[in-house]
């Protein structure tokens, strides 16, 4: 019984430190969504699949996550030129949204842990986002 009590202990202690590990994430995450529906929605969808040929897919993007400072920085400063997202071509305009900082590193993490996308518990900062620059 005592091994019992004393295993349990370990694993709930566990838990514990993983939520607070991966709160700030959570956090950000959930103020991301808000972002997304309030500036990225319009466009991107509701479930992050973009409209083929004009509007590219966030939902399991290849170039979203082999290109996160890029896209980082189309956020931050907007994008034109030719993107190729999934294997199709993209030769579109996004302008800036004037998001902050604080509020690109949520959406990122929003849209890194979403529709497929899984960016393995690691954390946008705004730090990193201000590193981005013109």
């Amino acid at each position: 019984m005592r091994l019992f009590f004393s295993l349990l202990s370990i694993v709930t202690l566990t838990q514990f430190l993983w939520l607070q590990q991966n709160k700030p994430l959570k956090e950000s995450i959930a103020r991301g969504n808000e972002i997304y529906n309030d500036f990225c929605v319009q466009c991107h969808l509701e479930n992050g699949e973009g409209v083929a040929g004009i509007f590219p897919p966030l939902s399991n993007s290849d170039y979203l996550m082999n290109n996160i400072r890029e896209s980082i920085y189309g956020l931050k400063y907007g994008m034109e030129g030719p993107i190729k997202v999934n294997g199709e071509l993209y030769d579109g305009i996004m302008v800036s949204q004037g998001l902050d900082n604080d509020e690109i590193a949520d959406v990122m993490n929003y849209i890194l842990n979403s529709w497929g996308n899984s960016y393995n518990d690691q954390l946008i900062t705004s730090s990193l986002v201000n590193e981005i620059e013109k």
